[in-house]
């Protein structure tokens, strides 16, 4: 029997609560202008450090040992879905956190608004990460190109620099295995898009004439005159927390792509706050009505990636302060930690195992009084795939029987 058979022999339902904290790329590498530290080792955490004093801590690898995971991998490990085993597609999770509708057919896929020079050549891969109002602006243009060879268009603005684009054929078979334009590198032009077989093939060639309609749409806005598409997809048939676990769950997420995988997985999308304060306040008021609720941050991600080791320690150090409007209110279950590891100095996610707390009646502890990555190498969980983090979840909450005789 695999994991998930036994899973499947032993869960049971009760009236626990279970608390997933994800800080979105909190892993990181130490620093050598900052002592050496890492920004979680850096930041002032008096509540996370007495969280880990009562809790066990070790380190999650996302996927696999040397392995980089996309935010999509990172996640679905987290929810217990093998991430090797199952693929969902950047542009499925960021039109499905938009409320967007696919159908079987459709083809979904992320967008960043870039700025690119006189060439042709990437500036800034996400164009200074302009503000959401711009983009909808910027997006509006764009909603002109409504068809292509009778490839239906529609284009839904989203964060920040982000947008979705879907692809709806009329009467061609179109498919998703076309690579990003995103070379991910500045200084760059962006990619052709290119298909792997027929039906992808005739995709990729509308989308690099829409490509070549939106930069000249774009071409009167200097900062923002080009896009590069990520994560062409479609949607997949997944069961649901509460089918593969008796959870009723709930999200808590600002951000489209994240309210898309739980919208994926069947929870209930929650009212986006708008700080960290109203992550937690959101959780507070929600408390009695769901078992399991995954909160996201995304704030120490985007530091990461944009190498601002300051900007990564005040984002944590918010959590940190934050923390007591959640612990008043504490579940039977805690678990914090990241999808990825976004160390500063790589400015990208990277192959890092990740820090992780769980705290619970029966979780005991180990001899770790504060948490950080160092500190968490030593801890009681030692070093695990993310896909066994809801069987410790569910164990911690006593939702298991015991297995076998």
């Amino acid at each position: 029997m695999n994991n998930e058979d036994i899973l499947k022999s032993i869960i049971k339902c009760n009236n626990s609560k279970i608390v997933l904290i994800v800080l979105d790329g909190v892993g990181d590498i130490r620093h050598r202008d900052f002592n050496y530290k890492t920004p979680l080792e850096y930041a002032k955490t008096p509540n996370l450090d007495q969280l880990a004093f009562e809790s066990v801590v070790g380190r999650m690898i996302p996927v696999s040992p040397g392995i980089t995971p996309g935010s999509g991998p990172g996640h679905i490990g987290l929810f217990g879905y093998d991430p090797k085993n199952i693929t969902i597609g950047r542009g499925v999770l960021e039109a499905v956190g938009l409320g967007l509708h696919l159908q079987e057919k459709t083809v979904a896929a992320r967008c960043n608004f870039a700025t690119l020079d006189g060439d042709g050549k990437i500036i800034d891969r996400r164009a200074g990460r302009i503000s959401t109002e711009k983009n909808i602006e910027l997006s509006n243009v764009l909603k002109s190109i409504k068809e292509i060879d009778n490839v239906e268009i529609t284009i839904r603005p989203g964060k920040g620099h982000r947008f979705v684009v879907l692809f709806n054929s009329k009467d061609k078979k179109i498919d998703s295995l076309i690579n990003d334009t995103d070379p991910q590198l500045e200084g760059k032009l962006p990619l052709e898009a290119k298909g792997k077989n027929e039906a992808s093939k005739f995709l990729a060639s509308v989308v690099n004439k829409f490509i070549n309609k939106g930069f000249e749409k774009l071409s009167a806005y200097p900062k923002t005159n080009g896009f590069l598409i990520r994560g062409f997809s479609k949607k997949p048939i997944l069961p649901s927390i509460r089918e593969k676990y008796c959870l009723e769950s709930a999200a808590i997420a600002s951000y489209p792509m994240y309210r898309g995988i739980a919208s994926l997985l069947g929870m209930k999308l929650l009212p986006p706050p708008d700080s960290i304060e109203g992550l937690f306040e959101t959780y507070v008021n929600n408390r009695q009505k769901y078992d399991f609720f995954f909160i996201h941050v995304k704030g120490t991600d985007q530091a990461g990636e944009d190498g601002n080791f300051e900007s990564k320690v005040s984002c944590i150090e918010k959590v940190d302060k934050a923390l007591p409007i959640f612990l008043k209110n504490r579940p039977d279950v805690i678990a914090i930690t990241g999808d990825h590891s976004s160390p500063c100095l790589m400015r990208s996610h990277s192959f890092h195992p990740v820090p992780i707390l769980l705290n619970s009646e029966v979780s005991g502890r180990d001899d770790v009084v504060c948490f950080h990555e160092n500190a968490c190498n030593i801890g009681g969980l030692g070093f695990f795939e993310s896909k066994y983090l809801m069987t410790l979840l569910l164990a911690n909450a006593k939702r298991l029987n015991k297995f076998g005789a």
